[in-house]
């Protein structure tokens, strides 16, 4: 006998996994093809109640893209009700465009990405929200933002949704009880903009992105965590925390950085995928408050006025048993600097670093970060609370908060794909039982591999690792070398400056 109806209320019962679905709801996209969790379907409902509560009469419809820039559809209030059951339609050819918007593929073939369907003529994908996401957003009124996955009309999964490659790896993860933890240290550069607006100059077209509008310093420089320069711009970090801490951000800390004009944000430590969509969120704040206050704040690595500190993203990790919480790579004893299975993920980190850093340095401009004395790495090394190594080690017996940090990321990379890398390589490592070598003491006098000297070496590494081809697929691997090498090749045919200063007078 049975005291209660177990059936899901979406089938007319009551039961302990039932769906909070209206009759209207039923039958849709996400419902049809059975997209969300029990957690997303509350998720959905509690999201209503917020929207009538605050009055919020748009909500952004978003994914995030294979460089980590974030697109989507504003959705009015009154089409929300639809875009839960359905989602919301974007052309799948935004996919296939480099970093200046410039279609690598030819779209409107009939198999633009030989291997893989869905792409003909530039149809559409669906943005499937996951209301466990959704935020009000404090930069604009009345206006929230969700994060979404993506799937095909059919409802099969999108192979180049960025949000579920992570999710892939994490799923490879769990089948062996374990969970990834990172905290994120994000560096920028904060400049003021003057108000000039914007002219012909600043417009540009795919492939040929318009000139940069003019900026000015915010800082001087040679300013490490000193207090009064940081006071200087109060008004800017009293709204930047304000903005952060109403998304429910883990935010710990804002610091002053060593550079001009350089900033930096740390969050707590979490869940991988809680933490990459964190940063989405944080990215997508900082700038649009900045923006609002006079403000111009860029995660480019190494914009012009940053000739003497670049940013860069510091990702924590560590490994945990999801059965006890316990972290595993906290050494048993002090005999080691991590435990073995610690020293097994550190070893995957150095042995793939190359093929990782096309992943965590995306972009042209972040490998002219990689210096020597910069507190930047430019080898393959590894070192026990050294932060001019490549990875750091940070840990202690019975220190639950040992963990490893890798400090060769970018901050504008791809938080899923960069994350994603992590744990490809790692994996290898616990799999192969990598031995990562003795700690070094000299990062930047040692004779060790050193890191991609640019993007283009960095995907050719890539290219040839057949670990990273099993892990993501061939199919990814392909479509990202191809986006970036279109990336690449724009920047080697581009004349630069240097090249007429250097030579237009002396030839």
């Amino acid at each position: 006998m049975r005291n209660v109806d177990e059936r899901d209320v979406a089938d007319g019962g009551g039961g302990s996994s039932a769906r909070p679905m209206l009759a209207a709801d039923r039958g849709g996209f996400i419902d049809r093809h059975d997209l969300w969790t029990e957690a997303q379907y509350a998720s959905a409902a509690q999201m209503r109640r917020v929207m009538d509560e605050v009055g919020i009469e748009m909500v952004r419809f978003c994914f995030v893209d294979q460089h980590g820039i974030v697109r989507g559809k504003t959705v009015t209030r009154l089409a929300v009700a639809a875009a839960l059951r359905s989602g919301v339609t974007a052309p799948s050819s935004l996919l296939l465009k480099d970093s200046s918007g410039k279609s690598a593929f030819a779209v409107f073939e009939s198999a633009p990405v030989s291997d893989v369907g869905g792409f003909a003529g530039a149809g559409d994908i669906v943005m499937v929200p996951d209301p466990t996401t959704f935020k009000v957003i404090p930069w604009a009124e009345r206006t929230a933002m969700i994060l979404c996955d993506l799937r095909f009309p059919t409802g099969a999964a999108v192979p180049f949704c960025t949000r579920s490659l992570l999710r892939g790896q994490l799923d490879r993860l769990a089948e062996r009880d374990l969970g990834l933890t990172v905290g994120a240290e994000l560096e920028f550069h904060v400049f003021r903009m003057p108000d000039t607006g914007v002219d012909a100059t600043h417009v540009g077209r795919p492939g040929a992105p318009g000139a940069p509008r003019a900026t000015t310093p915010t800082t001087a420089g040679s300013q490490l965590l000193h207090d009064e320069t940081l006071d200087s711009l109060d008004d800017l970090v009293q709204q930047l925390y304000s903005g952060l801490t109403l998304l429910d951000l883990p935010l710990r800390s804002i610091e002053l950085e060593f550079g001009p004009s350089q900033l930096e944000i740390t969050m707590e430590a979490g869940d991988a995928a809680a933490v990459a969509d964190a940063v989405v969120f944080a990215r997508t704040a900082i700038r649009q408050i900045c923006a609002r206050s006079g403000y111009r704040a860029t995660f480019m690595s190494r914009p012009v006025g940053a000739e003497t500190a670049s940013t860069g993203w510091h990702l924590h990790q560590s490994l945990r048993s999801l059965a006890t919480g316990a972290n595993v790579f906290v050494p048993s004893d002090g005999s080691g600097a991590l435990s073995l299975t610690g020293l097994w993920y550190l070893g995957g980190l150095l042995a793939h670093a190359a093929a990782a850093a096309a992943f965590a340095t995306p972009t042209v401009n972040g490998y002219k970060r990689y210096q020597p004395f910069s507190l930047a790495p430019d080898r393959v090394l590894w070192g026990v609370d050294n932060k001019g190594a490549m990875v750091r080690a940070v840990a202690g017996a019975g220190d639950p908060a040992s963990r490893l940090e890798n400090r060769s990321g970018e901050p504008g990379a791809n938080p899923y794909l960069y994350i994603a890398s992590q744990i490809v390589s790692g994996l290898h490592g616990m799999d192969a039982q990598l031995d990562p070598g003795d700690p070094t003491e000299n990062p930047y006098n040692d004779a060790a591999e050193r890191l991609p000297a640019t993007l283009g070496a960095a995907l050719d590494a890539l290219d040839a690792d057949e670990v990273f081809r099993d892990a993501l697929g061939s199919s990814v691997i392909d479509w990202y070398l191809h986006l970036k090498r279109s990336e690449f090749a724009r920047y080697l045919a581009h004349v630069s400056d240097w090249e007429q200063r250097e030579y237009f007078g002396m030839l």
